[in-house]
């Protein structure tokens, strides 16, 4: 693993559940700005999609983008989320 592809977990890990972070905001984190791109082929080869939250990453423009396990699967999971946070605060 890269010294960059380590601190974009790290990032990616600091996402609270139900929120989302976008692919810039982790490049900043990991401490290069511009390299949303490299963000993205980091978080393709998650060997953790579970566990290191890779699905709370979506564009700047608000638009889902990618996810390993297919678009249907990170709205359902991004979801899920969303109703844990709204159990746990109730």
């Amino acid at each position: 693993m890269t010294l960059f592809a380590a601190k974009v977990y790290r990032a990616v890990l600091s996402i609270p559940l139900g929120q989302v972070r976008s692919y810039k905001w982790v490049a900043q984190k990991a401490g290069s700005r511009r390299a949303y791109r490299a963000v993205g082929q980091v978080l393709k080869r998650n060997p953790y999609p579970l566990i290191i939250p890779c699905h709370r990453v979506i564009k700047s423009d608000k638009k889902i983008g990618g996810y390993v396990f297919g678009i249907k699967q990170k709205k359902f999971l991004l979801a899920l989320e969303k109703e844990m946070v709204k159990c746990l605060a109730g």
